[in-house]
């Protein structure tokens, strides 16, 4: 949470247990910290908590990077029954792909090995919704990071 979004109160909370309320938790975490009440930051769930999030943050984008990749897969190698939608779903997921990398700047350094990652997986989505076999695809990922966070071909 951005530090404008919370202001610390003058008040030092009492600890609710985390799987009691976890929203009450948390807002006990934030005002443990602006109190500067370190001993009483419930630590190992703090870090499990913030761990978490990166997962996240790095899972949306490997789902997102997925759909594109997928689309763009069954644009090029399905051209005639292309839809709208696929155009729409690329430019759904660029855009919050956009949001996640300028979150996250750290992230763009992670987008190619990324990318191989998905790429399979992407290529399974391609076959089973296109009814192709999996050798019409490429082995390796045809797209370049530019052309899948911005190729218009595609849009």
């Amino acid at each position: 949470m951005p530090k404008s979004q919370h202001a610390c109160q003058d008040q030092t909370p009492t600890a609710p247990a985390y799987d009691d309320d976890f929203v009450l938790w948390l807002d006990a975490q934030v005002e443990f910290l602006c109190a500067g009440s370190y001993e009483l930051l419930d630590k190992e769930n703090l870090l499990d908590e913030l761990s978490a999030m990166t997962r996240r943050e790095r899972r949306s984008l490997h789902s997102r990077l997925e759909k594109i990749i997928m689309h763009m897969l069954k644009i090029d190698f399905q051209p005639v029954r292309r839809t709208r939608s696929w155009s729409a779903t690329v430019r759904e997921q660029r855009r919050k792909i956009a949001l996640i990398l300028a979150d996250s700047p750290c992230l763009r350094r992670e987008l190619q090995s990324m990318i191989e990652r998905v790429y399979p997986d992407a290529v399974y989505e391609a076959v089973k919704q296109t009814g192709l076999p999996a050798s019409t695809f490429p082995a390796a990922c045809p797209y370049a990071t530019q052309q899948i966070l911005q190729g218009e071909a595609w849009a």
